[in-house]
């Protein structure tokens, strides 16, 4: 991020800005990170939630299932803490979800505050993007003519 001058101190967000981190085997609640992520100095909140679509390349999905190596909620925290430090995030959560998913549930839930929602948009981008192409986890899509296929193996 460029040289940022703030009005407020406020703004240069908290000694801990990482609320919430996690990776569940039981379903995700949109409300419980929108509240990890509160702040009363945050004028904007920028929330992403990734969901099982119905199709993939022109196939249909009938479910997928989710698995991860041992360090993906470590490593979900390091590229937190990489947004944390390249935005003035007031708080920040995500978790995932691993395991059996039906089309329709909840996968990822990102969430990110700022003083200003510009940087709240930015950052909760950049948090989705990195933990989908840094984090160590996996799906397995199942296809409705039987076949199934890995994803980011």
């Amino acid at each position: 991020m460029a040289d940022v001058s703030f009005d407020h101190p406020g703004e240069a967000g908290t000694d801990d800005p990482v609320r919430l981190i996690a990776v569940r085997d039981e379903p995700l609640s949109l409300d419980e990170v929108f509240r990890a992520v509160g702040d009363p100095s945050a004028g904007g909140v920028a929330l992403f939630v990734g969901t099982v679509r119905d199709h993939d390349g022109g196939t249909d999905v009938d479910s997928l299932g989710y698995s991860c190596h041992p360090s993906a909620e470590s490593e979900m925290r390091r590229v937190a803490e990489k947004v944390v430090a390249e935005y003035p995030v007031r708080a920040l959560a995500a978790v995932h979800r691993v395991g059996d998913l039906q089309v329709g549930d909840l996968a990822v839930v990102v969430a990110v505050s700022c003083a200003h929602r510009a940087e709240a948009f930015a950052a909760c981008r950049k948090l989705i993007d990195d933990l989908k192409r840094e984090v160590p986890i996996w799906k397995r899509q199942t296809f409705s003519d039987g076949t199934d296929e890995w994803v980011g193996v």
